[in-house]
């Protein structure tokens, strides 16, 4: 017995063939009038009938043309299956950084100016010039006020063995109280202007308040200064205790903490680091809803300088077990409800049907979504050509 084979793109061809041919012919026994003489006639009535009957015949063979398809859908073992890829979805640790930008400062950056009005009798450092806190900068000139001390300290050596004299005497019981009282008052007050006039003096030698960099020498030596705005002497600065002041939106209030890690990148040094946050301000500015955030910065090589610009990546959001998968995949529907496509039904390892998922999704990194609700750890997920398969379509799995 012979088995004939038969080939169902033919058999579709040939029936689509057969219904053309029983649509004309149902049209009428007779020779039917072309449609250029129908036209030519100019008869509206007639050619609107004519349109009429041949709509109704074109959705017949339309509505006949889909179940052929589905037939061969289903018969035909040989269709080639859209191609797809797939990547197995895993809990993996997610963790979401806030983008912000800010400037490098440091508190030991100060204008160091005179304290007493004089000439600037010598200046003992220059520009660059590393120094430790109490080191002498310069001296201004005390305008007689050394040898005036030396006086003083002459006169208070006396009043002191006056004083102790009077105190022997009085311990013996030899002299009067009162002779012992007036030595002991005598010292003390000239003890007391020694002290205010070494003060004053020490105010003519100008020293570094803490350890730093001279970095400008604003006053040359001979120059006349005097206390007050406009008679800085000196800039000095610390670049070892550098920070990062960021102003950040009050709705990460919660989440911008002390200890949260932080990225950072100066992107005229071309360099990174990373650091924490050490510390959260507690005053929302009312004028752009935000609060000041600090970062230490590390600068051993002294490369980061104040006011320079940063690029901040402040971690705010962290989930250990999270499910991720490529934006590019994802697409929204007209509900504005998000989904993406999962391989089920997997035959033979390699053909799959294609299953719609509405998604919940949650933070965005990069090129990477994390999705909260509609797939679990182990889902296949479609990748590559997810934009081009249909819910319930077989396809075939690359990979």
């Amino acid at each position: 017995m012979k088995t004939t084979h038969h080939n169902p793109t033919r058999m579709k061809q040939l029936v689509t063939l057969s219904i053309a041919v029983f649509a004309l012919a149902s049209c009428g026994g007779g020779k039917e009038q072309s449609i250029e003489d129908l036209i030519a006639q100019g008869n509206l009535e007639a050619i609107r009938v004519r349109k009429s009957e041949l709509s109704g015949q074109a959705k017949s063979l339309e509505g006949q043309l889909r179940q052929l398809d589905s037939a061969i859908a289903l018969l035909d073992t040989d269709e080639n299956y859209p191609l797809v890829s797939a990547v197995e979805v895993q809990e993996e640790t997610f963790d979401h950084f806030l983008e912000l930008q800010g400037d490098v400062k440091t508190r030991q950056n100060v204008l160091i100016y005179p304290e007493m009005g004089g000439i600037l009798e010598k200046v003992y450092v220059k520009d660059g010039q590393q120094v430790q806190k109490g080191q002498l900068l310069a001296t201004i000139d005390d305008g007689g006020l050394s040898s005036q001390l030396a006086q003083l300290r002459t006169q208070e050596a006396l009043a002191q063995t006056t004083f102790e004299r009077q105190k022997r005497l009085w311990e013996q019981q030899i002299g009067s109280e009162i002779q012992f009282l007036e030595a002991k008052a005598s010292y003390e007050a000239q003890q007391n202007v020694v002290k205010q006039l070494e003060s004053q003096l020490a105010k003519a030698a100008i020293r570094a308040p803490f350890t730093g960099i001279i970095d400008d020498v604003i006053k040359d030596q001979g120059t006349v200064v005097s206390p007050g705005p406009g008679s800085e002497v000196f800039r000095i600065v610390n670049l070892s205790d550098m920070y990062i002041d960021v102003e950040v939106p009050e709705r990460y209030l919660s989440s911008v903490t002390e200890g949260k890690e932080v990225k950072i990148y100066f992107p005229v040094l071309g360099d990174s680091l990373s650091s924490k946050v050490r510390n959260t301000g507690n005053f929302i500015n009312p004028n752009n809803r935000s609060f000041n955030v600090e970062i230490p910065v590390p600068n051993k090589g002294g490369a980061i300088k104040p006011n320079l610009t940063a690029r901040v990546s402040i971690n705010d959001y962290s989930n250990a077990k999270a499910l991720l998968v490529p934006q590019s995949i994802i697409s929204e529907n007209a509900e504005g409800e998000q989904y993406i496509y999962v391989a089920d039904e997997i035959e033979g390892g390699s053909r799959a049907m294609a299953r719609k998922v509405i998604i919940t999704t949650g933070q965005t990194q990069a090129a990477l979504v994390e999705v909260l609700s509609g797939i679990e750890a182990g889902d296949l997920v479609i990748k590559e050509g997810a934009r081009s398969v249909k819910d319930g379509q077989k396809v075939e799995l690359l990979n």
